[in-house]
């Protein structure tokens, strides 16, 4: 569940900052498939990847991460 929320926000930031995932996946130093496991929700990103996310898509870490589900 944490991971495809993860790979959600990943997903949409890249498309927005105009990325392909086979050139997003180059700018981090990764494959495309681990990438795009990221992005399906198949795996969950270490700290130091999401960092590297959200310095390559010149955003924050606040505003990468899923935000917590609120309870009624």
């Amino acid at each position: 569940m944490e991971a495809e929320k993860w790979g959600r926000r990943i997903r949409a930031y890249r498309k927005l900052k105009g990325f392909t995932q086979e050139s997003f996946a180059k700018e981090l130093g990764i494959s495309v498939s681990i990438f795009g496991e990221i992005e399906r929700g198949n795996r969950l990103p270490d700290e130091s990847l999401v960092m590297k996310i959200a310095d390559c898509l010149d955003i924050s870490i606040d505003e990468l991460s899923p935000k917590e589900d609120k309870v009624h």
